[in-house]
């Protein structure tokens, strides 16, 4: 290589650090730095616990009693590590899943990735019509009006804010949603239980050989371990780089940053992501040991919604622990449909080479909004057909418990490339759990396939 060459690489490393490292350190108390550092792993896993997820959550306990509360502690080390490696894809290349795709796979399976990533990008649109539903049911719970109007007056909303608002208040307003997730420890405070079945449920499981508790059990993997997430991390955290002050809107990978710097993001990254995982779980525990120990002892099986189950509880628990239920979904369900529209639209418009995130303009990035407007816009328009919520999940499973161990065996592939890795491939650890859990999601796609969508 010529010397020219050489030293511009050298020059544009040293700035690459020069940025970074006018990033502000850290400072007052433990907490509150514990709190600044938390980003895009709190809101992938607030986000993962949408009112689809809370529905299924709320289900399992009804229906099986604290039969499958072993399954939140098991999930919990597959979700973190698959999370983990998503997220490190990001710091490591500075690249998003879409570009790396490009880069490390030819022309067969980039045409795979693109039809895995349009179906996943119909079944996000469903999805946020599902979620949509179940936010303006909340709101009718509230007594605030009708279901179809706050679906609208939410889808219209979320669409104008990720198309208007910079990144910055997006995060903001991201973080603050989380919160609504906290009431699902005062459900779980409210209803009660014999902790000591919970303990034993929860490090002891208690299976049962059905095709209801095997359905339920694949639909609670599916919605535990989701595509959308995977991109979604990636994503996150490169929007979150972009945003570091003296970054000039790139994100500078850690190879480009100063030993020290690139230790302390990775550390504080993997923090922010088991944190989130952590958040995501304990939320499904609450969620399955309340509705166990309040639906399900009182011979309320069958809960078809987030809705349904708030409602449900009120009779049985309170009218608290409904506005608690409510306002949980309410919020997940805001939090959920920016993060399920964006994702799949950051892995399309990276996989076309094209500019994409919520920190670039309208005009800077306009197949990337496109993609977000599909998502958000279909699904507000499918909200108002009076569609049945149950049947739209019923398929959105189908196609992500379908997708789901393709794409981990796509990351899994990417981050153990050393040639865009570099000595941050996977180790021992984390190849272990991440061939587990795309083995254990394949199972559940045979599965759900068998039981005809659980």
């Amino acid at each position: 290589m010529a010397p020219a060459a050489t030293q511009s690489r050298e020059e544009s490393r040293a700035r690459g650090r020069s940025r970074v490292d006018t990033t502000r350190a850290a400072s007052g108390p433990l907490w509150r730095q514990y709190l600044r550092l938390l980003g895009p792993g709190l809101v992938t896993g607030a986000s993962d616990d949408d009112p689809s997820g809370i529905a299924t959550y709320a289900q399992a306990g009804a229906k099986f009693g604290f039969g499958l509360l072993w399954s939140a502690l098991v999930t919990l080390p597959l979700m973190a590590a698959v999370q983990e490696m998503c997220d490190r894809t990001a710091l490591t290349t500075g690249k998003g899943l879409g570009e790396l795709v490009v880069r490390r796979f030819h022309r067969a399976g980039r045409i795979v990735v693109t039809v895995l990533l349009v179906a996943l990008i119909v079944a996000n649109a469903l999805n946020i019509a599902a979620d949509l539903l179940a936010v303006g049911a909340g709101m009718h719970l509230l007594h605030a009006g009708p279901t179809g109007l706050w679906a609208f007056l939410g889808g219209l909303g979320v669409t104008a804010a990720v198309m208007a608002g910079s990144f910055e208040h997006l995060a903001k307003a991201f973080k603050l949603l989380c919160l609504a997730l906290v009431g699902y420890v005062g459900v779980l405070l409210i209803s009660r239980p014999d902790w000591l079945s919970v303990v034993s449920h929860t490090f002891v499981p208690h299976l049962e050989v059905s095709s209801a508790y095997l359905g339920l059990l694949v639909a609670v993997l599916g919605t535990t371990i989701s595509p959308y997430l995977f991109f979604w991390q990636s994503a996150h955290r490169l929007e979150e780089m972009r945003d570091e002050p003296g970054s000039n809107g790139r994100a500078v990978p850690l190879r480009e940053r100063t030993d020290d710097m690139a230790r302390k993001k990775r550390r504080s990254s993997r923090i922010d992501v088991f944190s989130g995982m952590a958040l995501s779980n304990v939320v499904m525990f609450a969620i399955i040991v309340a509705t166990a120990q309040t639906l399900g002892r009182h011979g309320q099986h069958d809960i078809g919604g987030a809705a349904q189950a708030a409602s449900a509880l009120k009779p049985v628990a309170g009218s608290f622990a409904q506005l608690l239920f409510a306002l949980g979904f309410i919020g997940s369900g805001m939090l959920a449909i920016p993060v399920l529209a964006g994702s799949g639209a950051a892995g399309m418009a990276g996989l076309l080479r094209r500019r994409w995130g919520f920190s670039r303009s309208l005009r800077r990035a306009p197949v990337f909004y496109g993609l977000v407007a599909i998502g958000t816009a279909g699904g507000t328009l499918l909200s108002l057909l009076h569609v049945n919520p149950i049947h739209l999940l019923v398929f959105v499973a189908l196609i992500n418990g379908l997708a789901a161990a393709p794409f981990l065996v796509v990351v899994l592939l990417i981050a153990n490339d050393r040639s865009i890795m570099g000595g941050r491939v996977n180790g021992r650890a984390a190849n272990t759990l991440g061939w587990l859990t795309a083995a254990l999601m394949g199972a559940a796609a045979v599965s759900l396939i068998f039981t005809g969508g659980g």
